[in-house]
């Protein structure tokens, strides 16, 4: 299987993303090892895409990969986290294109859910991956991002759900489907474009996947058993 592939490189990090695998992403110290990360990283992601179909085949040697855009990056990009979107992420999405967009993001957090229901009661071993936030805190972290990343597509943040964090969960990744939906057709935002940088849909699935991947393997990392 070759897979295109867009590199973001900073001076001290470089991230390699696969163009039409949202959250396949890793990073190094440069384009190679980037490249590397991102290869021994294909398993994992399939595992976690077991759910989507057609389903992910893995490549399994770095000549599979194809790079076919590189990006400057910037110190978000040098702090750890990918901040620029390949050109792809320009395309306009077709209904179709949107089912599968949602359906790769569910994957991903269907991947969280599950990881963090397996290390529940677990110690989360200290390091500098993750510091020493517990399992709890993690999910705090990722639940606060997608919130704020809401903004992004001009969307504006659901009240609270009542009741315990599975539902408020709930509530939060329904505003997110229907701001994609939004987005993709074209419907009136619900906050004026001064709220900061609109991002593309596909960019926002691409952004959103990485941190929920990002932190499911954090976990499993770390979790003591």
């Amino acid at each position: 299987m070759r897979v295109e592939v867009y590199l973001e490189s900073a001076p001290k990090r470089t991230f390699a993303g696969a163009v039409d695998w949202p959250g396949w992403c890793r990073s190094g110290r440069g384009e190679d090892e980037a490249l590397a990360a991102l290869l021994a990283y294909g398993r994992r992601y399939a595992v976690a895409l077991t759910s989507v179909e057609p389903a992910f085949v893995a490549p399994i040697a770095g000549a599979d990969l194809v790079v076919i855009e590189r990006l400057r990056g910037d110190a978000t990009t040098d702090f750890g986290a990918p901040s620029r979107a390949p050109s792809a992420d320009a395309r306009p999405l077709d209904d179709a294109g949107l089912q599968r967009q949602l359906r790769l993001l569910g994957a991903a957090w269907g991947a969280l859910d599950a990881v963090a229901a397996g290390a529940r009661g677990l110690e989360l071993r200290k390091g500098p991956r993750g510091g020493g936030r517990d399992l709890d805190a993690v999910l705090a972290h990722v639940f606060g991002a997608e919130v704020a990343y809401l903004a992004r597509l001009g969307a504006k943040v659901p009240p609270r759900a009542a009741g315990n964090r599975s539902d408020e969960l709930a509530v939060e990744r329904e505003a997110i489907r229907d701001a994609l939906v939004a987005a993709v057709r074209g419907l009136p935002a619900a906050l004026p474009s001064r709220s900061g940088a609109r991002w593309t849909p596909r960019y926002f699935v691409r952004r959103a996947a990485w941190h929920v991947l990002d932190h499911a393997w954090e976990i499993e990392d770390r979790a003591i058993r």
